[in-house]
């Protein structure tokens, strides 16, 4: 049989040649990272909610402080009536209103009121210029006919005017939450880059130069510690008192505390070693040492924790704002929205629901990042 296989030239260069392909510290980071499916996840989920918080105003007609006392505190879903005309809907709001809703689930005025039959408990409304009797005495209240007293057929629909329904006072709740979590994460970002650069200045100080001076530091880093956080932030926002920037001062103020401990004893393990020993050696100052040879070394930590402080710092944001110190009306933050929500809270739960799950995701996607770069910046973990 003829061969159907030719011998490939060979040589000592190639045995010894490595195949695999070459990444740098950055691609081998990405590449462990993009690994781990709750990382990417928690990824995309926080690019979504920059975008959603960012760019979403531009494509709303409210604003997140318009009032319209007539469409108060109107859900998601509707539970709506069949009007007589049978081109529309009608709808029973919290404060015995009736509201005309369109067939795609719009909303239109409140109808007008004719008159009160008080012996019977009803109020007729003009809708269209066919009457509708409302009797309010039962529960739930019902529309009807006012002649044949025949109650018109009851159907749910999804509120297409406001998409998330509307607060107590007749805000747009979607228009609301896309503020309120530019404000959290504005909020949050802030306060960890301050952190972070506290943080990172305090802690080399104290790692590197060590004996006296890291113990001198750390004591006030301990006795910031025995305050409770969450007291100390409320203390200065009192001083300074209530706004976006006082948030962002208390925050900064206090948060580096993690950081420089974390940055401390990444400098007392790297100041050990040998090529923080060479740069000594040539004469390299403090300075240059910690910017160019130990920070560098130590970011991977660095990253990690910056990462589990933002979440961290959005729920103190909203923990302020349910308190009622935070960011002051008509502002709108995770916080205060949940705080609003509190008065309506058997009637209209959805208030409440609404911010709490943003504040959820926004933490559960910080804490898959946070674990995926703590397992990529690992250096055991490389393959």
């Amino acid at each position: 049989m003829e061969n159907k296989w030719d011998l490939l030239e060979s040589s000592n260069e190639d045995r010894e040649k490595i195949w695999t392909k070459n990444r740098t510290f950055a691609g081998d980071v990405w590449f462990r990272f993009r690994k781990k499916p709750t990382a990417i996840a928690g990824f995309v989920i926080i690019v979504l909610l920059i975008a959603f918080a960012l760019a979403g105003p531009l494509f709303t007609s409210y604003n997140y402080s318009v009032q319209n006392l007539e469409v108060v505190n109107i859900p998601p879903i509707m539970k709506v009536y069949e009007s007589p005309d049978e081109k529309g809907y009608l709808y029973i709001t919290q404060s015995i209103k009736v509201v005309y809703v369109e067939k795609d689930g719009t909303l239109g005025s409140q109808l007008k009121k004719v008159r009160d039959v008080a012996k019977e408990n009803i109020t007729i409304y003009d809708c269209n210029g066919q009457e509708v009797a409302l009797y309010y005495e039962q529960k739930p209240y019902l529309l009807a006919d006012p002649e044949s007293k025949i109650v018109y057929n009851i159907k749910h629909i999804w509120n297409k005017s406001f998409i998330l329904g509307t607060d107590s006072l007749g805000r747009d709740i979607l228009t609301r939450l896309m503020y309120g979590t530019r404000v959290s994460l504005l909020v949050a970002f802030v306060a960890a880059l301050v952190n972070m650069v506290i943080g990172i200045i305090y802690g080399g100080i104290a790692g590197y130069l060590g004996g006296i001076v890291d113990s001198v530091m750390m004591r006030i880093v301990d006795i910031i510690s025995t305050i409770p956080l969450t007291l100390y932030v409320i203390l200065i926002m009192v001083l300074l008192g209530t706004g976006l920037k006082s948030i962002i001062v208390a925050l900064g103020s206090v948060y580096w505390v993690d950081m420089a401990r974390v940055v401390r004893g990444q400098t007392l393990s790297l100041k050990e070693q040998e090529f923080v020993v060479a740069a000594k050696t040539i004469g390299s100052s403090t300075r240059t040492i910690l910017k160019q040879h130990i920070i560098p070394n130590a970011m991977g930590s660095i990253l990690v924790t910056v990462t589990m402080l933002i979440p961290s710092a959005i729920f103190i944001e909203a923990f302020l704002g349910y308190l009622g110190i935070g960011l002051q009306p008509p502002l709108a933050s995770l916080g205060t929205m949940c705080n609003d929500a509190t008065e309506n809270l058997r009637s209209c739960p959805f208030q409440l629901f609404i911010p709490a799950l943003a504040i959820c995701i926004i933490m559960f996607a910080f804490n898959f990042v946070g674990d995926g770069l703590r397992d990529a910046l690992d250096p055991k973990l490389k393959k």
